[in-house]
């Protein structure tokens, strides 16, 4: 995906505050043998451009003063409550430096398993990214998991998905997490007859001892 930014020469809140009045959005570039670059982007552009996956997970072309670089967004910040992107921060990418990225995960099949099919289980997507280290060329826009193989109470490990060429699991010391689990349904349980009975006596109990109470003397 290509973007287009603009060189930024003032920095603060004062100026950044004014940047955004105007529609513009601030942010940096760093990482590589540059120096870190102060950058504005198009808010509405930058917006629209952040509703796609892709945007977040794929190596990104940036057009600056008639120059293309090559980056990955890495951070994000957003008004409270407001529709507005406050500040961007993008890395510059080396070819030849492995890099470390989250990727999203594309679920496929689970309707077709047996244990929805057939077994009424709910699945559970416990992780819905994967954060992996790979060259840029490497990089996948996102990596599929096919879940037509789920059986009944299974789960779907990390080592059960096969990664793209180049890329490892960063485990952080996690061992082999589970990412999705299929569980059975719920269902709530009734209250047994004689239960009910007891209750519907209780009921009528007092209602019954109120007919044989005496009638008070004048």
């Amino acid at each position: 995906m290509k973007f287009v930014a603009f060189e930024r020469a003032k920095q603060g809140t004062g100026a950044s505050r004014r940047l955004r009045i105007t529609g513009k959005t601030p942010g940096i570039v760093y990482g590589g043998e540059g120096q870190p670059q102060l950058i504005e982007i198009d808010h509405n552009a930058l917006w629209h451009a952040l509703k796609k996956e892709a945007f977040h997970s794929s190596i990104l072309e940036m057009e600056l003063a008639g120059a293309s670089t090559k980056v990955l967004l890495r951070d994000v910040q957003y008004h409270p409550f407001r529709q507005l992107v406050q500040h961007v921060d993008f890395q510059r990418v080396d070819a030849r430096t492995r890099m470390t990225v989250k990727v999203p995960l594309h679920f496929k099949g689970e309707e077709e398993s047996t244990a929805v099919k057939l077994d009424h289980n709910l699945v559970n997507h416990v992780m819905n990214e994967l954060e992996v280290s790979c060259l840029p060329a490497d990089l996948p826009e996102f990596i599929e998991v096919d879940l037509s193989g789920l059986t009944k109470n299974a789960t779907v490990h990390v080592n059960d998905i096969k990664l793209p060429k180049g890329v490892k699991f960063v485990s952080h010391g996690k061992v082999n997490p589970v990412v999705v689990s299929a569980v059975p349904p719920l269902v709530a349980e009734e209250p047994a007859a004689g239960a009910e009975g007891a209750a519907a006596e209780g009921a009528a109990a007092p209602a019954k001892a109120d007919a044989k109470a005496p009638a008070k003397k004048k």
